[in-house]
């Protein structure tokens, strides 16, 4: 796990080494190893900053160039079956043995797409190809590694962090884009593949872009997650050993390190999962938790339980309101894009407890979104009976049931035409009222283009629905959950492996009938009978807290003042806030008249 610069300027202009070097540092808590630096003089320049995982030797540095000359790469992330792939090569003059030279010599053999198609890992990659004197950004098929870059026609910058572009000379001066403001201020992050400003983009999950000498730029879309409703497995009992065969495949295969490993846990289901199959191989694993003073929120007892009955060594941070105004700033600092996730804080604290035993964490993120473990899979589902009825009947079935259930059997999903948009919906806790009062200047000022996330067609059929559902989450909210853990983890120098989006588990999943884990009252129900198999001595509990904190509460006591700081002296107009707006949100809720957490901390996240 590293940070890496690329500039690429087809006017052979390039920035010069000590500003590049600038720049280049703003990353090296992602890389505190080693930083190395490698350029052609003319048209391309790459920095790297190390973060040693395999191979701690200066056989594993980078930038790295190819056994013949013809590739040189930047590489963050990790290649888990690099071991199998060397073994398909004739080249074997290896000078070490860590991932990033086998990818260079594999790029030699095989070329650019066969190569990426054949790698199973996390990874953001920039090549540079010396005979057609092109670059190549390549990114993971989840998004688990960031790939931010900036492209006006003639520079290219591409980065692990998205403040290298915004703070580069050619984008520093850039407008904000107003659609996309739209979009981050609606579902409190900024999805790939937009950028905040005007000429700043993301690479999305799946995909590669090469940038020709002559100012084109190619896209290659190498995986996507499918929509199409193909499973394959529908009996619970063979679904149970191939997914749990498949989890424990993949967590061994992410247990590959040259320095010590450890996993968080938590009291739910992925992160025990994830823990009881590392146990088989690493007896000494040692977890990380984190508690709160709030009984709401906290699941530490839970955890703690899971700890002991798998007899592993847990170290446990019980945080509370004044441990978390002592490190605010200091975790704050690592947001260098605009993220509006509260839970970012617990996680850059456990990552900070981690990182004291450990260079690596396996986490239990990805099972929500491939076995259906939120609520809102049911809350849009509940609906489906009656959604394509006419909008007049929907009302009264909407209306009746209210008065007769309290909306048992539906809810306000049922009202909207579109599911998807339902769907996003969800997703949004800045209200439109309140959005609309605080940035007038967006009424009228339409989503990016190029979101097309939530827009799936209306379907009949429970499976169907929730298939599109998924691949929603996969590439809307799970990317946003990447990106708080990947800004938290590397903030602290710690990598973080996630093995649910190991491919071959995203695979084995799509494989996995939709109803054995989605229900009412059932989310993710197939896991939580795989970890009843693996810990039977923790009783099951049904209600999903999360992994949050009590911001409502802090904001009113502890963090007032650092709040209102931000949000009452920074300059709004930038943005085209109304400061009296949000003078009254602030107001109204330090007053508890009504908990407005979710628009002020995006507010604040933005402007901090």
């Amino acid at each position: 796990m590293c940070g890496f610069l690329a500039e690429f300027n087809i006017q052979n202009n390039l920035t010069n080494k000590s500003e590049f070097n600038r720049l280049l540092d703003f990353s090296q808590n992602r890389g505190p190893d080693y930083q190395g630096y490698w350029s052609n003089f003319s048209s391309v320049q790459f920095g790297f900053n190390r973060l040693a995982i395999l191979d701690l030797s200066s056989a594993g540095d980078q930038p790295m160039t190819s056994p013949h000359g013809e590739y040189t790469i930047v590489f963050n992330g990790e290649i888990y079956n690099h071991n199998e792939l060397r073994k398909q090569l004739t080249i074997t003059n290896f000078k070490g043995s860590s991932d990033t030279e086998t990818i260079t010599a594999c790029l030699e053999e095989w070329g650019i797409k066969k190569t990426i198609m054949a790698l199973d890992g996390m990874f953001a990659i920039s090549i540079y190809h010396n005979p057609s004197k092109t670059i190549t950004l390549v990114r993971d098929f989840a998004g688990i590694k960031p790939l931010f870059y900036g492209w006006n026609g003639t520079t290219l910058v591409a980065s692990s962090q998205y403040d290298q572009i915004i703070e580069h000379h050619n984008y520093k001066s850039k407008s904000i884009n107003s659609n996309v403001l739209k979009l981050y201020l609606q579902q409190h992050f900024v999805p790939a593949p937009f950028g905040l400003y005007e000429d700043t983009f993301q690479v999305r999950p799946g995909e590669m872009i090469t940038f020709t000498v002559d100012g084109k730029k190619e896209y290659f879309r190498y995986w996507e997650l499918p929509s199409n409703n193909s499973f394959s497995i529908s009996d619970v009992i063979t679904a149970q050993k191939y997914i749990a065969d498949t989890l424990d495949s993949c967590v061994q295969d992410q247990l590959l390190a040259d320095v010590p490993l450890g996993a968080f846990l938590s009291g739910g289901v992925d992160s025990p999962l994830v823990c009881a199959f590392a146990k088989k191989y690493q007896s000494s694993l040692k977890v990380f938790s984190i508690g709160s003073d709030s009984k709401v929120h906290d699941e530490s007892f839970r955890a703690s339980q899971f700890a002991n009955a798998l007899e592993l060594k847990q170290e446990l941070w019980k945080l509370n309101a004044l441990e978390m105004k002592k490190y605010w700033n200091e975790a704050t600092q690592v947001l260098h894009e605009p993220l509006a996730d509260f839970s970012v804080f617990p996680t850059y604290l456990v990552s900070k407890l981690a990182k004291k035993s450990v260079t690596v964490a396996l986490s239990g993120d990805g099972g929500d979104e491939l076995f259906f473990g939120y609520e809102r899979f049911w809350s849009v589902g509940k609906n489906i009976k009656y959604q394509h009825y006419p909008s007049i009947i929907k009302k009264g079935i909407y209306g009746f049931d209210k008065y007769a259930t309290g909306n048992k059997r539906v809810n306000s999903v049922l009202l909207s035409s579109h599911q998807g948009k339902a769907h996003e919906s969800l997703h949004s806790r800045f209200r439109e009222n309140w959005l609309n009062q605080v940035a007038p200047d967006l009424q009228n000022i339409t989503l990016p283009e190029e979101w097309d996330v939530y827009e799936y067609q209306n379907c009949k059929d429970e499976r169907d629905l929730m298939a599109k559902m998924r691949k929603a989450e996969f590439y809307g909210m799970m990317q946003k959950t990447l990106r708080k853990v990947d800004l938290a983890s590397m903030g602290n120098s710690l990598e973080v492996r996630v093995p649910f989006l190991q491919k071959k588990m995203i695979e084995a999943s799509l494989q996995i009938d939709p109803l054995l884990s989605y229900g009412n009252g059932q989310q993710k129900q197939l896991l939580k009978n795989i970890l009843a198999q693996q810990i039977p001595t923790v009783v099951r509990e049904e209600t999903k807290k999360g992994f949050s904190i009590p911001l409502s509460k802090w904001i009113r006591e502890d963090l007032k003042d650092t709040f209102s700081t931000v949000l009452l002296e920074k300059d709004l107009s930038t943005f085209g806030f109304d400061k009296s707006v949000v003078e009254k949100m602030l107001s109204k809720h330090l007053k508890g008249e009504v908990d407005l957490k979710w628009p002020l901390f995006t507010l604040y996240a933005l402007l901090k």
